[in-house]
């Protein structure tokens, strides 16, 4: 038998089933309950061990929009029974992939929430505002914008798109304690966001300080390494210590 040649592609490499997930809980920061998975890629070659250098590649090889139709296939196949967020990257708008009627985010059992990054600028808004609506007008898909608050933040980026999740970044979340001028303005942030009709996710959560000061903010969501690590099969937590105050506190 001639031996599988290494692939030297992102096309190969997900021919090869080289491409894997892992799932990071969402949380809900009141019952403590799983809300949703994110879905993260990872890889198994050499040539494209990480995720930055996945992306790369299958932007250089304009491969982008297939690349992210696998991701989703295997996220739905090891995950049918919980809502999943699922990131988009920009390029992919310049593809119809994600608009095919077979696409897994239409058959997908539970909600599916497409996280679209706020911190890169989407080219040709108006285009991909088009894309988004006819997704989203099929019913069961949705809206997270992520990285709230990473560098220069566009708030009009929210009013526009209009999601049905706001991800805050853990720029915000890095050290956040209650009473404290950071927490008033995640609060407010929080306040801003519900207003426009979007449910907030608090990210990066690795304290109980932060789990706590972000629950007492507003956010009905949290996700970090405080919950879980990303991993496949899905990780479980013991919420009622991770709910519990640190002895001294």
């Amino acid at each position: 038998m001639t031996p599988k040649s290494a692939p030297t592609t992102i096309e190969d490499v997900a021919k090869q089933r080289l491409l894997f997930v892992v799932f990071q809980p969402i949380v809900d920061l009141k019952t403590g309950r799983p809300f949703a998975y994110e879905a993260l890629v990872r890889s198994k070659s050499n040539v494209f061990p990480d995720p930055p250098s996945i992306l790369s590649a299958a932007i250089e090889s304009k491969a982008m929009g297939k690349i992210g139709r696998v991701i989703r296939e295997l996220a739905a196949d090891d995950c049918p029974d919980a809502p999943l967020f699922l990131n988009i990257h920009p390029n992919e708008f310049d593809d119809s992939w994600l608009v095919r009627p077979d696409d897994p985010i239409f058959s997908h059992e539970h909600a599916v929430y497409l996280e679209i990054t706020e911190s890169v600028p989407l080219t040709h808004f108006k285009f991909c505002q088009g894309v988004l609506r006819e997704v989203r007008a099929r019913g069961g898909v949705n809206l997270a914008v992520d990285d709230l608050g990473a560098g220069y933040s566009n708030l009009k980026y929210i009013a526009d798109l209009n999601p049905e999740v706001v991800k805050l970044d853990r720029d915000l979340v890095a050290g956040l304690r209650g009473g404290t001028r950071l927490q008033k303005l995640v609060r407010s942030i929080v306040r801003l966001c519900n207003d426009m009709g979007a449910q907030v996710v608090c990210e990066g959560i690795e304290t109980y300080d932060e789990f706590a000061a972000a629950r007492d903010a507003g956010a009905q969501f949290g996700q970090g390494y405080y919950f879980a690590r990303p991993a496949t099969p899905r990780p479980q937590y013991d919420w009622k210590k991770l709910s519990t105050p640190p002895l001294g506190l």
